[in-house]
């Protein structure tokens, strides 16, 4: 198993329109993801943040090779849609898991 965490950080005047964008088009982009087995969308509950909203996509791959192959291939294209729809309002934080203990 190997896990891949990527965090969206949406300003304050961006965050329902990215509600809306996360529950459609996101939302089937992941759906269509060959590489990914499991994956889990939430929003961030935080203190630290003042200005703005972040939600995040934690993504489960069988192996790091398809982990490897999804930075390689699939993540520009959620990037570039992203860039599409909403410029620099949203920022996606990219974060590789490397497993050291679990009980999963």
């Amino acid at each position: 198993m190997s896990l891949l965490s990527l965090t969206f950080h949406t300003e304050q005047k961006t965050v329902e329109t990215f509600d809306a964008y996360s529950k459609n088009e996101l939302k089937q982009m992941i759906e269509n993801l060959m590489q990914v087995e499991k994956y889990y969308f939430s929003e961030v509950a935080s203190t630290y943040i003042e200005n703005g909203k972040n939600y995040n996509l934690l993504l489960i791959f069988d192996d790091e090779i398809l982990r490897s192959e999804f930075i390689t291939n699939e993540l520009q294209n959620i990037k570039d849609h992203l860039a599409k729809s909403f410029g620099e309002k949203v920022m996606i934080f990219q974060t590789e898991l490397d497993l050291l203990h679990s009980r999963i």
